[in-house]
């Protein structure tokens, strides 16, 4: 079913309070590709629909190869001043940009929830994030300190130290437009590095508006053009960038198909990647779990953002003591998610970004079926006043088991399974590890002992392990990312800054004499 189409000369005059578009310098055509302050784009239109009514919020001019040769060489140019820049000061333009979002958290906010479709707290949320992201990262631009180390040679020092690594691209997807983004901009412009982003195509106004509000920055700051590139397009743009040896390092995120690919072109032509990729996050409940928190939990974890986060919880694994009453509470909180309009704070849930997610989250149901999976609440897609956009879906629980195909993978949408474990611990972590993905986990319990088994050697493998907590979400400090099929990358807090930058080992010798390897000597 195609998008409501009805007339759109001037969206910000329809019925929806559209005015955030503005406030954020937003227009029916923007063009998609900057420098900085200078903004172009010469390739075709991308037109934005909102997953929240159907209509199109406004159009963004694609990138060509020609735009993205002025954006790389300006990018080039830039990284020679920018590196010169001491790494404090380059911490204070972090600084003035986190209080830049601070002043248009709520507009942002708006559009993140109106474009991509997630509730308006999660909109408001996710700017938080790079608010927060921005304070670290100003505290890190004087913690960017290697080692002193003892060298084996009399009177000799040596050190490592970490210099700026270049121009980093970016590929970021639709379920965090902006989030994303800033975790990688703020920490590489600390590092020395200039930023050019190549933002998802399903969500092209989030990236011009973060643009847009940088650019103030860079224009009170006078700044040069380069500093902060945006490039918008399909996947054939984000090639351009991928492909390009002057880019040293690609951060991308997405599922791991297309990590595949990038991480392959990346690697064959010896640049860095830093991959976040799929996500298939489980949470263990024990029978010592306090279930009225465990059902809290696995609620958001499922429901949040539509199922759309990388770290939703997919699959619950639980003891066969407490399954009946996890899966009954379970059962009667989802009859309370309330869906609708994500931009009206009463609702829990919103829509799905698009038809195509509606097709997948469809035919996942029904693969489950066929698999032998057991319907507990059912699932379908939401119709009549409110629900126009044709994307809104009912979140949907299903008992099955972890050896299921469809269980296995990792289908972007509210889709719940239960999964049963009997006897020991190591059990529901055989489970929880015996998919290919690795990003998110979880132990719902009050044993000690289980809880430090869980997060030992022998338990969780995943990049992220909690107890007592869900699966979804990210602490600014820490560093977030995670193992197997979700690609090893770590981004954010503790010391993914590494990344992007260089590390060189630094040996000085301090005496009059040059002592060799091996003994060596040379006599004349």
């Amino acid at each position: 079913m195609p998008f409501i189409k009805q007339n759109r000369k001037q969206l910000m005059t329809e019925t929806m309070n559209l005015n955030f578009l503005a406030e954020l310098g937003l227009k029916e055509l923007n063009d998609g590709t900057s420098t900085g302050l200078n903004n172009f784009s010469n390739g075709e239109l991308i037109e934005s629909y909102s997953p929240v009514d159907g209509k199109l919020i406004g159009k963004v001019k694609a990138t060509t190869q020609a735009d993205y040769d002025k954006v790389i060489s300006e990018a080039t140019k830039a990284f020679k001043e920018w590196r010169h820049v001491p790494a404090p000061k380059r911490g204070e333009i972090v600084r003035q940009f986190g209080e830049k979002l601070r002043k248009y958290k709520e507009p942002l906010g708006k559009l993140v929830s109106y474009e991509m479709g997630k509730s308006l707290q999660e909109g408001y949320g996710e700017v938080q994030e790079m608010i927060d992201i921005c304070d670290f990262a100003v505290g890190l631009s004087r913690q960017l300190n290697g080692a002193t180390l003892h060298s084996e040679r009399p009177l000799h020092r040596m050190y490592d130290q970490y210099h700026p690594l270049g121009v980093v691209g970016i590929i970021s997807a639709f379920n965090f437009p902006v989030a994303v983004w800033a975790w990688n901009t703020a920490l590489a412009w600390i590092c020395g590095d200039v930023c050019i982003w190549k933002p998802s195509e399903k969500a092209p106004l989030c990236g011009v508006a973060c643009q847009n509000i940088m650019a103030e920055v860079l224009k009170e700051n006078d700044l040069p053009e380069g500093i902060c590139g945006l490039i918008n397009g399909d996947y054939k743009v984000g090639e351009m960038m991928t492909n390009d040896t002057k880019i040293p390092l690609i951060s991308a995120t997405g599922s791991t198909r297309m990590g595949r690919i990038v991480g392959a072109t990346v690697a064959q032509r010896f640049g860095k990647s830093l991959l976040e990729l799929g996500g298939n996050n489980a949470i263990i409940i024990t029978p010592s779990a306090d279930l009225e928190m465990t059902i809290v939990g696995a609620l958001f974890g499922a429901v949040g953002t539509a199922g759309q986060r990388c770290t939703s919880t997919r699959r619950l694994i639980i003891h066969e003591d407490v399954y009946d009453t996890v899966k009954e509470k379970l059962a009667s909180a989802y009859g309370q998610v309330k869906i609708g309009n994500p931009l009206d704070e009463k609702n829990h849930m919103g829509p799905v970004i698009d038809h195509d997610s509606v097709n997948t989250y469809l035919a996942a149901i029904e693969k489950a079926k066929a698999e032998g999976g057991k319907v507990v609440v059912e699932g379908g897609v939401l119709e009549g006043e409110g629900y126009e956009s044709g994307c809104y879906v009912k979140p949907c629980i299903i008992e099955g088991n972890n050896d299921m195909e469809i269980v296995q993978s990792e289908t972007f949408a509210p889709i719940l399974y239960l999964l049963k474990y009997s006897g020991g611990l190591e059990n529901a972590i055989e489970q929880q590890n015996g998919v290919a993905q690795g990003l998110s986990s979880a132990i719902m319990t009050n044993s000690m002992r289980e809880s430090e088994m869980f997060l030992s050697y022998q338990g969780s493998d995943c990049g992220i392990a909690n107890v007592n907590i869900g699966t979804s979400g990210a602490e600014i400090g820490g560093a977030f990312g995670g193992e197997k099929e979700t690609g090893g990358g770590r981004e954010s807090g503790s010391d993914a800054w590494k990344i992007y930058m260089r590390r060189q080992t630094n040996t000085i010798n301090y005496s009059t004499e040059l002592p060799l390897a091996q003994g060596i000597k040379f006599e004349f």
